[in-house]
């Protein structure tokens, strides 16, 4: 029931999703009434689809701290119930984003070895896609937590973006070994010294995330999330700059015409929605949060990204590179900067 245009997108989404993931299954939560005139409008989904009444539902305005002592019989709160249950893989949620943060990780706690969950996510760079965490999920981080999401968005790069040997970049306000707060120095610390299996090529700065220098970027949520909307902000600023600019006259509208394939390539590759479904990554469970804005188009890919993390075993593979990384600390001295 959470987004802009719920429910109508989400349903709009799964139905979508429904023609490109044949074998997924869907239960909806949420206010019956509303649901299942939206749903048996598409009769294939409706085959595979099974409606969860709930006539609470988790607002925007909601804080996280209310959701959890007043919501707890919201849709979302019962979506992310089933996931506990085993009744469901993965949740897919437009809601606020706070509550699903908060309520997931109360209700699946995290997994073994992480302290922290994080969010993180794709998009577009000039040599792919590069995944980055964390997005706003904890605004202050220890190095250890750090390193943690290293492993995390490794797995993540490896299993569901399928990139062989990811690289992982440390996001710091210079590539010198002396720049940046004591946090990031330490990490990259133990990242250098660890046994774990990864690619680490050290420190990157913030031109380095479009370049796609590196195919995961690790930094704290105070940062990643100014980042993150940075460059959103920057890719609309463009695209008003160039619809703008290609309609200003006669010739420019010609122009236009001669490059709309170029045009429409370079829209689909920085459309959002094609990018859209951010991870609540290390929680004991697969917890995708949509954008709220988005339509069903971008639903339909945030379905995706959890079709993908399932049929990937993300889970498993996490689980064991965490188990690797808790042997590594052991046998590992601790690591110190100044």
């Amino acid at each position: 029931m959470g987004g802009d245009l719920a429910p109508v997108m989400v349903v709009e989404g799964a139905a979508l999703a429904e023609s490109r993931f044949s074998h997924v299954d869907f239960l909806f939560f949420g206010d019956e009434k509303r649901l299942a005139p939206l749903v048996n409008a598409h009769p294939r989904l409706s085959l595979i689809s099974t409606i969860h009444h709930s006539a609470d539902v988790v607002t925007n305005d909601d804080k996280p701290s209310v959701a959890l002592r007043s919501r707890r019989h919201s849709s979302m709160r019962l979506a992310i119930d089933a996931v506990k249950d085993k009744e469901a893989d993965a949740v897919v949620s437009a809601g606020n984003t706070g509550a699903l943060m908060a309520i997931s990780k109360v209700v699946l706690k995290t997994l073994e070895g992480i302290d922290r969950p994080a969010i993180a996510s794709s998009f577009p760079t000039m040599r792919g896609s590069t995944c980055m965490l964390d997005l706003g999920a904890n605004v202050q981080c220890t190095a250890e937590n750090l390193v943690q999401f290293a492993v995390m968005g490794e797995v993540f790069a490896r299993t569901v973006m399928g990139v062989e040997k990811p690289t992982i970049g440390l996001l710091n306000i210079g590539v010198e070994e002396l720049k940046g707060h004591y946090e990031v120095r330490e990490a990259e610390a133990i990242l250098r010294a660890s046994n774990l299996p990864i690619e680490f090529y050290g420190f990157i700065e913030g031109n380095d995330i479009s370049a796609g220098t590196v195919d995961v970027v690790v930094t704290d949520g105070f940062s990643g999330n100014i980042a993150i909307k940075t460059m959103e902000g920057s890719v609309r600023f463009f695209a008003d700059f160039m619809r703008n600019a290609l309609t200003s006259s006669i010739f420019s509208r010609i122009g236009a015409i001669l490059a709309r394939g170029a045009i429409a390539r370079m829209r689909d590759r920085l459309d959002p929605r094609y990018h859209n479904g951010a991870i609540l990554m290390g929680l004991n469970g697969i917890v995708v949060k949509s954008h709220g804005g988005t339509d069903a188009l971008g639903f339909e890919h945030a379905i995706g990204v959890a079709v993908g993390m399932i049929e990937n075993e993300f889970f498993a593979k996490m689980s064991q590179d965490f188990e690797r990384l808790q042997a590594d600390h052991a046998h590992t001295a601790t690591v110190t900067v100044t």
